[in-house]
């Protein structure tokens, strides 16, 4: 069922146009968006995750040495301790120094 009316099809052609135009103005503004996104995102730094991951390792085994220094620290603390309660012979001052560190 057509109609031959003028003004109907001329205003379905204007409805048409205006959709597609609409349609456009939405794309053009999704991709403005994006564009300001990428602008903005691009100012900031950003680690790669690698770079990440070896930085979280370099932490997990630094944690891991304190830990252990804080155990030697511990044990010979102890054992000052109780070599002062044990005995009248002073301590030797200052640190020994290790095979590697000579």
């Amino acid at each position: 069922m057509q109609s031959d009316n003028p003004r109907l099809s001329d205003l379905t052609r204007m409805f048409t146009a205006a959709a597609g135009t609409f349609a456009g103005m939405g794309r053009e503004a999704s991709e403005a968006a994006r564009e300001r996104f990428r602008e903005a995102m691009g100012g900031l730094d950003f680690v790669s995750r690698e770079e990440f991951d070896a930085v979280k390792a370099m932490a997990a085994k630094a944690r891991e040495e304190n830990e252990a220094l804080s155990a030697r620290i511990a044990a010979l603390e102890a054992k000052h301790a109780g070599a002062e309660s044990g005995s009248d012979e002073p301590l030797k001052n200052g640190p020994t120094k290790k095979a590697a560190d000579k």
